[in-house]
């Protein structure tokens, strides 16, 4: 998706830069992203931050699996 269109960014380009470690100024400076109408500011300032390299990855677990590695308690 076309997050900004003045400089037609996308945001796998966003996601790209900022999982290579980028800050949002960085990746403001590298693709031009926000520098000219600036609607697009908000959401492509969002989108670095979920994909910050910094930020944990949220991690899905499978509580049938989890139940399964755990030690079943002796009565």
């Amino acid at each position: 998706m076309i997050v900004c269109v003045c400089h037609r960014i996308s945001d796998r380009e966003i996601a790209r830069h900022a999982r290579a470690g980028l800050s949002f100024d960085e990746i403001q400076l590298e693709l031009g992203v926000a520098t000219q109408c600036g609607c697009c500011e908000q959401t492509a300032r969002e989108l670095a931050a979920q994909c910050d390299s910094a930020q944990p990855i949220a991690a899905l677990h499978n509580t049938l699996q989890d139940a399964a590695l755990k030690p079943q308690a002796t009565r």
